[in-house]
């Protein structure tokens, strides 16, 4: 088979890659990550189930309001630390080293543990060697369950990424300069769950959670669906509260690094029938990112039998008594090498945060873009001074969305805005986590040249 047409051979692939493996100590879920290939193939090994070379991160799965213990150890030959990206957790846990623990050095075990207050589909990823251990697949789901069953018959989740290869099944060169000071260096082999458009069977005439995330570290998704009855029920995790209209082909959902929908939907009642998760992409037609596949005997579902899913416990922001602090993002003044530590470096920088760029993870004497005082209500304003898009990430807080110069924003509550070229968007939060927060740019080579810094709450 041609590459384009799929399967890598996950041999070839895993001998290319040499970067080891990241593993969950302990515990039920066993991380045996080399993100290699596009084929999962369950084994066990010393009674824990792990994945082989040519899996995909596994979705973690953990419970609203109930402790998790995720002891990392690394195994891989570089430094490494764990990020659980969209959790409002304790700051201590939030995985960003030097910020808020040292990196994770080979053979040693950092433990992770807290208890998730918020339900909702999040992910984890790295935040040291960011670029590396990213581009070549680590990157995993992580659902966190409500506290009563929301009433669906099954779920799907679909974790959406690039990959870098060249003909011969080897990994390209995670980033380029050129792509660095630009939109980002995008991959040529599109995946769901790390497969060329996979199908999965659920019962006919039964209700799905389609949990999808884009964990990639450059593309943007424009999402539609398909093939069925469905409605947006949650983004970026938190539950949407209103009805949204249906992505189409002609006006699709965007979905940049690090964003995440949930939709609700109604499978076909005919054996056999599919549902399409459509994305478009560049200078190519709608493609199908996956297929659910109607199996059985209708159950005869309906999506009025859901019931709502309860609000996250997320404090709403008094707006009249909020304090407004600016950020501008755009290209830096003034380049250099950033002092990454063991964290790497891309060798240069091109982008900044209120004309600064992040001077590195292990800079001495880099103080907060902004403190906030706990407990206060603050209006963001975010100002994308740059013809490229920028999906901004805030750690540890949720934010609601108040308005835009060019578009209409729904009042979602999110973790990741996506600003448009030359937008200006206003958000609402409570600073209601303290500690020192990581804040910036997820497409990662924007973060890795200059376009990240930290908020601090006290």
């Amino acid at each position: 088979m041609k590459r384009r047409e799929f399967l890598l051979g996950s041999g070839a692939a895993a001998g290319a890659l040499g970067l080891g493996a990241f593993g969950l100590e302990a515990g039920t879920q066993e991380l045996a990550i080399q993100p290699a290939s596009f084929a999962l193939r369950d084994q066990v090994t010393n009674g824990m189930v792990s994945l082989s070379p040519d899996a995909p991160p596994p979705v973690l799965y953990g419970k609203q309001g109930e402790m998790m213990r995720l002891p990392v150890r690394n195994t891989l030959s570089d430094y490494t630390a764990m990020h659980w990206h969209g959790l409002r957790i304790p700051n201590g846990m939030d995985g960003v080293p030097y910020l808020t623990q040292m990196p994770i050095g080979p053979n040693e075990v950092f433990n992770y543990e807290f208890t998730p207050p918020d339900a909702g589909t999040y992910w984890y990823h790295p935040h040291c060697m960011t670029m590396e251990q990213m581009a070549h697949g680590l990157t995993g789901v992580m659902v966190i369950a409500e506290a009563e069953d929301p009433g669906f018959d099954s779920e799907q989740v679909i974790n959406l990424r690039d990959f870098r290869l060249d003909e011969q099944d080897q990994f390209l060169p995670a980033y380029t300069a050129r792509g660095a000071a630009r939109a980002g260096t995008f991959g040529n082999v599109q995946t769901a769950n790390w497969l060329d458009a996979p199908v999965y069977d659920h019962v006919s005439g039964g209700l799905v959670r389609l949990r999808v995330v884009n964990t990639d570290t450059t593309r943007i998704y424009k999402l539609h669906v398909n093939g069925a009855t469905a409605r947006i029920i949650a983004w970026d995790g938190h539950p949407t509260g209103i009805d949204l209209p249906m992505p189409t082909a002609e006006d699709p959902l965007l979905v940049g690094p690090g964003q995440r929908v949930d939709f609700a939907i109604q499978m076909p009642s005919g054996e056999g029938q599919t549902v399409e998760l459509m994305a478009k992409l560049p200078g190519q037609p709608h493609r199908a990112m996956t297929q659910l596949r109607a199996v059985g005997r209708s159950v005869g579902r309906d999506l009025r039998e859901l019931r709502p899913l309860p609000e996250n416990p997320v404090a709403k922001p008094d707006l009249a008594n909020a304090e407004l602090h600016e950020f501008v993002f755009g290209w830096t003044p003034e380049g250099g090498e950033p002092t990454n530590g063991f964290c790497g470096s891309l060798g240069y920088n091109f982008w900044s945060i209120n004309r600064k760029p992040w001077p590195g993870d292990a800079a001495q004497g880099v103080g907060p873009l902004a403190t906030l005082q706990m407990g206060k209500s603050y209006v963001l304003r975010l100002r994308n001074e740059s013809p490229n898009l920028h999906p901004i990430h805030l750690h540890g807080l949720a934010f609601v969305p108040l308005k835009s110069n060019l578009r209409t924003l729904a009042p979602l509550m999110t973790d990741t805005m996506l600003l448009l070229k030359d937008e200006v968007v206003e958000i609402a939060l409570v600073a209601d986590n303290p500690g020192d927060w990581a804040f910036h740019c997820h497409v990662i080579e924007h973060q890795k040249t200059g376009l990240t810094g930290f908020i601090r709450v006290t």
